[in-house]
């Protein structure tokens, strides 16, 4: 069965994305009695503003309008690397740049789907995939430390306008 909550190809209130993502990271933090410090959840919400990834250096660059101040951006990495730890955000590795994860705190395949023309990524999550990945892990004695799938295609929308 395939799991899209948050379809990044649909039109939807981004606000109710960034709200959920908060509730989230909150009672994540909670549970690791970790801090969402400000510039954490400044970080989060940016992240979250809309379905493309966004690479560091964006995040820098964009932070102030969020937050009226200037962030260095070492402090802006530390923050990318908690909310990647803490499985709140996933880095899209082709595209070097962050996505939030609207699947925190479960066993997923971290599958993407990346429109070319775009940019919208939509994350799904898929039992098949999970368990074919996890038999093969078991069958080879491979040890994951990390896992990303990514397709690069076109999103309905943009298919619609060829």
């Amino acid at each position: 069965m395939i799991s899209n909550s948050r379809s990044a190809y649909h039109l939807h209130n981004h606000q109710k994305c960034i709200n959920a993502a908060l509730v989230q990271a909150r009672e994540r933090c909670a549970r690791a009695s970790a801090r969402l410090t400000p510039i954490r959840e400044a970080v989060l919400t940016l992240i979250w503003h809309s379905h493309k990834p966004m690479g560091a250096y964006q995040i820098v660059e964009q932070l102030p309008l969020l937050i009226g101040k200037n962030i260095q951006a070492p402090s802006v990495y530390r923050a990318i690397d908690f909310l990647l730890e803490l499985g709140l955000i996933h880095r899209i590795t082709s595209l070097n740049a962050f996505i939030g994860c609207p699947f925190p705190g479960s066993e997923h395949s971290d599958l993407f789907m990346i429109c070319r023309s775009c940019g919208a990524v939509a994350e799904v999550g898929d039992e098949a995939i999970n368990a074919m990945i996890a038999d093969t892990i078991r069958k080879t004695g491979f040890h994951r430390e990390s896992q990303s799938i990514e397709l690069i295609g076109l999103c309905p929308a943009c298919q619609e306008e060829l």
